[in-house]
């Protein structure tokens, strides 16, 4: 699987209120949550973002509460995946569970600036600016991840493997 998107950066420490505020948390609708996603870290992002645009973020992306609408935002907002050097660890897991592809890689969260063309290999992690032209390597997932990722999320690749078994 490959991603190519225009960048958006963000910060460290984008917690889950950056990243769907708590005030839009009174619906669990996919399309409500992607209208105000990141909205609290950039006013113009819902509006301006685009399908298979890539955020790059700083560390720690993704801290606070353990809520799955941050990841369920992102992904609903059409983003195709997500670059910082590191993620909170209940926010990998969500993001894992519904199906968002994150990349850690310290190298291109600090050097890929808001604007530019990005490629991310999701099998072998490698990740290429097209704009600048420089290549990083992220750490990729293990097949069994990337297996549930490839089917939009746990949920969605449990109940193919049940039918394939079943």
């Amino acid at each position: 699987m490959e991603f190519i998107g225009r960048v958006w950066k963000f910060g460290d420490d984008i917690d889950t209120d950056a990243i769907i505020p708590a005030r839009y948390l009174n619906t669990s609708e996919p399309e409500e949550l992607a209208k105000h996603c990141m909205e609290d870290a950039d006013a113009t992002f819902p509006q301006k973002v685009q399908p298979g645009d890539i955020i790059v973020a700083g560390k720690n992306f993704g801290c606070g509460s353990s809520r799955e609408h941050a990841p369920i935002a992102i992904k609903a907002a059409k983003v195709s995946c997500v670059i910082a050097p590191s993620f909170a660890r209940i926010f990998y897991r969500n993001a894992i569970n519904i199906g968002l592809p994150i990349f850690e890689c310290e190298e291109a969260a600090r050097e890929i600036q808001e604007g530019d063309e990005v490629k991310v290999d999701a099998v072998s992690g490698e990740i290429t600016n097209l704009t600048t032209g420089k290549k990083y390597r992220a750490v990729p997932f293990p097949e069994f991840m990337q297996e549930i990722i490839n089917a939009g999320g746990l949920m969605k690749y449990v109940a193919k493997k049940v039918k394939d078994n079943g």
